[in-house]
């Protein structure tokens, strides 16, 4: 437990390191709001930053040990190393220093009710789902978003009551920080093992993530993901079941998709009230997304006729099978899946527009993921034409000549799969040019920057 209280009136002034993160920038936005003087540092500038300069932050380029001014608490973000120079100085400073997901802990304790929506896949779709439900309520709640939603207005909304929806990410056991009254486990499987030693680990830290939460509250779980089965050990919460294939307290049958791709279901809850269900989003993924957010509106206390009459109007958040536009009459989507699940998720979906060639052009991100799950990702590409692959995004790691992306191109070869290799986005933007022919589908996939691959291609 950190041994400060925010809410005490013993700090005024807080400078986040890695300002620019879409969970820090919410969080610094939120202190703002609050009347507290925010200064934060990050490598480069972003519309993210833009807007809390509008709002009163400081803001500085580059990480140096005199963007420090003697904050009265320093906040950081996972991604610096230990010898950042604005974490040394504040250290050599004596001042106070708390990383982002304990800080995100204590805000929560602000609030008399909050959901933390937690699971390896579909965390951001999720929240977004129940951040456009929730808005359209009497709940008003104060929002935490890891991605940008339109309906929102970006990645963070203040409310005026006492509840708060935040992503909730297992890095580190981040989650464990955490303190909800309603917690949500999409799914559980192997990721971040650059910090878990194996899946054993995980399942452990999400089983410790339920046991955290208040026997009044509420665990919402997946019912047919049996990782996220073996995470209910002896709960002393309330446990909500939904799934698909097996009985769940809020299932979904007859499933079909429409020719944009969009499913529609028949949602039934404990085996008695049935009711029609349409989302405006693609993939049996996203269905699963919107079981866990109806689920959690629910129990929150909107009528499900609010809560199914809302979930339309969810169209997706940025960078989630969002539509790029086109060119030659060639559609480009943008997805972040990154994990080998969210790469078959993602191509399954896209297989429901019935469009010619699949062109699939994926970043892998970070080294140690792509090392570890190697054998996962030349497995998930079945469903692409084609793949093309860019260098690895190193995100927080330092290429060491672990891995590089050409391994993966070759084992995609070995197992059948037409792949190949492209040091910059302009040659891949080139041969998709060249080849690419009407009526065929560009997919942009990867947690980077493989977006503005997309964005040269419709001329945005």
């Amino acid at each position: 437990m950190i041994s400060f209280d925010i809410y005490k009136n013993k700090f005024s002034s807080v400078h986040f390191i890695g300002i620019g993160g879409i969970s820090m920038s919410g969080l610094a936005e939120i202190l703002i709001n609050e009347g507290y003087n925010v200064s934060g540092s990050d490598m480069k500038d972003s519309p993210l930053l833009d807007r809390l300069r509008e709002k009163g932050a400081k803001i500085y380029i580059d990480h140096k040990k005199e963007n420090i001014k003697n904050p009265d608490l320093v906040v950081y973000t996972d991604a610096i190393s230990n010898d950042n120079p604005e974490y040394l100085e504040a250290l050599d400073k004596g001042l106070t220093t708390v990383d982002r997901g304990s800080f995100l802990g204590q805000l929560m304790r602000k609030y008399e009710n909050s959901i933390a929506v937690s699971g390896t896949h579909g965390k951001t779709t999720t929240t977004g789902m129940l951040s456009v439900i929730l808005n359209e309520s009497f709940l008003d709640p104060t929002i935490l978003l890891g991605g940008q939603l339109d309906q929102i207005g970006g990645n963070v909304r203040i409310g005026k009551t006492k509840l708060l929806l935040t992503e909730a990410c297992e890095y580190k056991g981040n989650i464990l920080k955490f303190y909800p009254t309603i917690g949500i486990i999409l799914n559980v499987e192997a990721d971040h093992l650059d910090y878990y030693k194996d899946l054993d680990e995980i399942i452990d830290t999400f089983s410790k993530f339920v046991r955290q939460i208040p026997e009044e509250g509420y665990i919402v779980v997946n019912n047919d993901d049996k990782n996220t089965v073996k995470c209910l050990k002896n709960p002393s919460c309330n446990v909500v079941t939904f799934g698909i294939n097996n009985d769940s307290d809020y299932k979904a049958s007859d499933i079909r998709f429409d020719e944009s791709g969009y499913s529609h279901f028949k949602l039934t809850i404990n085996n008695n009230e049935s009711y029609d269900v349409s989302l405006n989003v693609m993939g049996i993924h996203n269905i699963y997304n919107s079981l866990a957010a109806i689920a959690a509106s629910h129990v929150s206390g909107v009528s499900i006729n609010e809560v199914l009459s809302s979930i339309k109007n969810y169209t997706g958040t940025h960078r989630r099978l969002e539509d790029k536009g086109s060119f030659n009459n060639i559609r480009v989507i943008d997805d972040y899946a990154h994990h080998p699940t969210e790469i078959k998720a993602t191509l399954s979906a896209v297989k429901e527009l019935g469009l010619n060639n699949t062109w699939c052009i994926f970043q892998p991100h970070t080294y140690t993921r792509t090392k570890t799950l190697l054998k996962e990702f030349g497995e998930s590409f079945f469903d692409a034409n084609k793949v093309l692959i860019s260098d690895i995004y190193a995100a927080r790691e330092k290429d060491t000549g672990m891995i590089h992306s050409k391994d993966l191109v070759d084992l995609l070869k070995t197992n059948g799969i037409d792949a190949l290799y492209f040091d910059s986005f302009d040659k891949i933007k080139s041969y998709i040019k060249e080849n690419a022919k009407n009526g065929d589908l560009v997919l942009t996939m990867g947690a980077g920057d493989i977006h503005k691959v997309g964005e040269m291609l419709v001329n945005k």
